[in-house]
């Protein structure tokens, strides 16, 4: 029988790579519904491209999506507009699984609605995790239903630990490519723009993502993922600038062996892995071909730099840390980000804003998803003060 999968941030990076992959299978995914922030064009190309009529504008309140300038095609029947909206359309389609691609903390309050229905929930947002975990699983073991990982690390951990068993692994070590500065000295990253760091040399992805991969912020969010995820701590989970990105993770077993998850660098993978498991689905994506090809395949690791990338150090004291630190830690990082694409601040600007807001205390432990909103609100709040 078929999946109903509805896609979250469907004219993202993840949502658009999602419905490619799911349109090569028509027989296993039925594509039920589309979530976008503001924009309709793009969402109506979707729903008429992949044959889905269910669409939401989340970032849009009220009347507006039907009354809006880039919104009149968007026929009234099959229209749902603010967040609000996605609570009626997981209601009206009953998906069986909803991929979360919302880029940013707004992706957290989707990731409750879906969780609170009973419902799968393929997660590629971050800050679900980083911001309230606990909360989230919690939610889910309430109503029987599974948080599966996207992002292409932390899918790899879990398809290696669902085959050893977590009881057997010691250690997990995230791949990093490294990002466009990786051989950047220090002095040369006092002065790259925000169009340099969106030059990623190894994957397609939304602006802000490629801004935390130049930075390591983006890899910093995954080792407090990963320390959530597969309840580790910061000392078991270990990063690896690996530049060609075909070792998507490893994890060392007790008797000290290392095992990898190695596949092109195409997030189809990980996003066909969360709507197919636990069954592992042929398709049509490209093989890495280690047995037939003209010439050598080079597979590097070396140590990442912590002074030139200060955001991973600073992630690892936030995970260490009790309370709100990583919430944060995101939400730090979030303004910093936009204040860099802005012109406003410089590359290393990122992470002295952030480290200034971690400087407070946030050691007061969130017990409700309100008080994971109003942690991220002040340090905002915080941030933008520092700012000005």
């Amino acid at each position: 029988m078929k999946k109903k999968v509805v896609v979250l941030g469907a004219t993202g990076s993840i949502g658009k790579s999602s419905l490619e992959i799911m349109s090569t299978l028509p027989d296993l995914f039925d594509i039920v519904g589309l979530v976008a922030n503001k924009n309709a064009n793009p969402l109506i190309e979707l729903s008429q491209k992949y044959h889905c009529k269910r669409l939401c504008l989340c970032g849009v309140s009220g009347s507006s999506a039907a009354s809006g300038t880039n919104c009149t095609n968007i026929p009234d029947e099959v229209s749902y507009t603010g967040t609000d909206g996605i609570k009626r359309l997981l209601d009206d389609t009953k998906p069986d699984i909803v991929i979360n691609g919302i880029a940013g903390s707004a992706g957290l309050l989707p990731s409750v609605f879906v969780l609170e229905r009973g419902i799968d929930l393929a997660l590629a947002n971050k800050e679900t995790v980083v911001m309230a975990y606990p909360l989230v699983r919690a939610l889910a073991e309430k109503n029987n239903c599974r948080i599966l990982p996207v992002d292409s690390e932390h899918s790899a951990v879990f398809s290696l630990i669902n085959h050893f068993g977590r009881e057997n692994v010691s250690r997990i070590v995230l791949t990093a490519s490294g990002g466009p500065f990786r051989m950047f000295p220090k002095e040369k990253l006092l002065t790259v723009t925000f169009a340099d760091a969106l030059k990623h040399p190894t994957w397609n992805m939304g602006p802000k993502i490629t801004v935390d991969s130049s930075s390591l912020a983006n890899k910093g969010l995954e080792v407090i993922e990963a320390c959530r995820l597969f309840d580790a701590t910061p000392e078991q989970v270990k990063v690896t600038i690996h530049p060609q990105s075909l070792v998507h993770s490893l994890i060392q077993t007790k008797d000290g062996a290392l095992y990898a998850q190695i596949s092109k660098p195409d997030m189809k993978h990980p996003i066909l892995t969360a709507l197919s498991w636990p069954d592992f689905t042929p398709n049509s994506l490209e093989l890495l071909n280690l047995y037939d090809f003209n010439s050598p395949l080079e597979m590097t690791f070396a140590a990442p730099d912590l002074d030139r990338f200060p955001m991973l150090s600073l992630a690892y004291k936030a995970a260490a840390s009790n309370g709100g630190y990583t919430i944060a830690y995101n939400a730090s990082n979030e303004v910093a980000v936009t204040a860099f694409a802005q012109g406003k601040i410089g590359f290393y600007g990122i992470s002295d804003l952030t480290e200034s807001v971690l400087s407070h205390d946030w050691t007061a432990e969130p017990t409700d998803f309100d008080d994971v909103m109003k942690i991220d609100g002040n340090a905002r709040k915080l941030a933008q003060e520092k700012l000005a």
